[in-house]
């Protein structure tokens, strides 16, 4: 379990770190725009912390991205009802999609992490 525990800290870190970029933050900006430190910055986006649901909604505020996404991609929201909901409409079900995404080896971790944010941020509209 601490391995997957592991691989999901290294991934929300990934798709912080892809967010920054798109938003084209440096750390410091972004570590003054949350009030967080760039040492801990710097240890979530290479997955070494574990941020608490404050710091994720500090810095869903700073990114533009909604908490929600934050905590899915910390493993602290189940998307089981976003996956009901689209079966539901006769559509593929999100874990499919994000499974065929994260299991591509020819993408890079934050080209994983931003596909499958661009991906959420669809189901959302």
């Amino acid at each position: 379990m601490s391995d997957t525990w592991n691989a999901q800290m290294e991934a929300l870190g990934a798709f912080i770190r892809s967010q920054r970029k798109l938003a084209n933050l440096s750390l410091r900006q972004l570590a003054e725009m949350t009030t967080l430190s760039n040492p801990y910055l710097s240890q979530i986006e290479r997955g070494l912390h574990q941020p608490s649901v404050r710091v994720l909604k500090l810095l869903s505020g700073a990114l533009n991205v909604s908490a929600e996404t934050l905590l899915a991609q910390a493993g602290l929201l189940d998307q089981a009802a976003g996956g009901q909901a689209a079966a539901a409409a006769d559509e593929t079900p999100p874990t499919s999609v994000e499974a065929a995404i994260t299991a591509d080896e020819r993408l890079a971790d934050e080209q994983k992490a931003a596909l499958l944010a661009v991906y959420r941020s669809m189901l959302r509209a």
